[in-house]
């Protein structure tokens, strides 16, 4: 099955009658959000057409949004299941985009960059992307993660994330326990921010470490094992009840247990 490809100016895809926002309500766009209908934003990348491509013939429907201000101008619809940004600029202007992106909608937004650094990745996380690729990739990592992403269920993001006694401002990047502000490296507050977004999913270290790291998991690398002892040191050692768990054999899971 061959699906279309739009083509879409900015300023159609800044109205409403484009969007259909501004007359239904959040459940009636969440009820009607396509799990296979992604918005690519592009900065006139020759990469554009290969990646639309590349999705379009594995089931997805893309419509594509290009120019300079791509992603500053972008008013992103709520009835996409996922949004992905490409070629995403450095220093502050690549963060803005994420930021301007994530004041619009809540979808899952997967950034394809080429600036393969930790500290980078850390700070895109804080202000709103879901996940990173790094290029160069395959089409089937590209797939893997669009396909894990767009079929998420939809969360409708809130400015602080709490799971119990715990608290996390992702706009002041502040994070307490019973009130306590803990005291956590960027490394250890992105890890904890991919933990809360999954609250009570159990995440493997593969899984921790795409998110995290943007790296595979070979299994003879123990960072995510040496990370998450480092984040229990500070989350739960000092307070009575714990909150990040192991699950034998699958990886860890951050939730209230009844006793625990």
């Amino acid at each position: 099955m061959r699906l279309n490809v739009s083509q879409l100016p900015f300023e159609t895809a800044l109205s409403g009658s484009f969007l259909g926002a501004g007359h239904a309500s959040a459940a009636q766009i969440d009820d009607e959000i396509d799990p296979l209908r992604i918005l690519l934003i592009d900065h006139q990348s020759t990469q554009c057409r290969s990646f639309s491509e590349g999705l379009e013939s594995n089931g997805f429907a893309i419509d594509i949004a290009t120019g300079d201000n791509a992603t500053a101008n972008a008013a992103l619809a709520e009835d996409y299941a996922l949004i992905l940004l490409n070629s995403m600029r450095t220093g502050h202007a690549g963060f803005s985009a994420v930021q301007a992106i994530r004041r619009k909608t809540d979808a899952p937004l997967l950034v394809l960059t080429e600036r393969d650094s930790v500290a980078a990745r850390i700070a895109g996380l804080e202000l709103g992307a879901s996940d990173y690729l790094v290029k160069p990739f395959s089409l089937s990592d590209l797939l893997g993660r669009v396909t894990a992403l767009a079929r998420r269920p939809r969360v409708v993001r809130q400015p602080v994330l709490r799971l119990g006694d715990l608290e996390l401002d992702e706009r002041t990047t502040r994070c307490t326990r019973e009130g306590m502000e803990l005291d956590l490296t960027r490394m250890e507050f992105a890890l904890l921010l991919v933990l809360l977004r999954s609250q009570g999913e159990v995440l493997s270290r593969q899984q921790l470490s795409q998110r995290v790291w943007n790296r595979e998991f070979d299994g003879k690398n123990n960072a995510v094992d040496v990370a998450v002892l480092r984040l229990r040191s500070k989350l739960d050692a000092p307070f009575e009840k714990r909150l990040l768990h192991s699950v034998r054999g699958e990886g860890y899971v951050l939730e209230e247990r009844p006793g625990a």
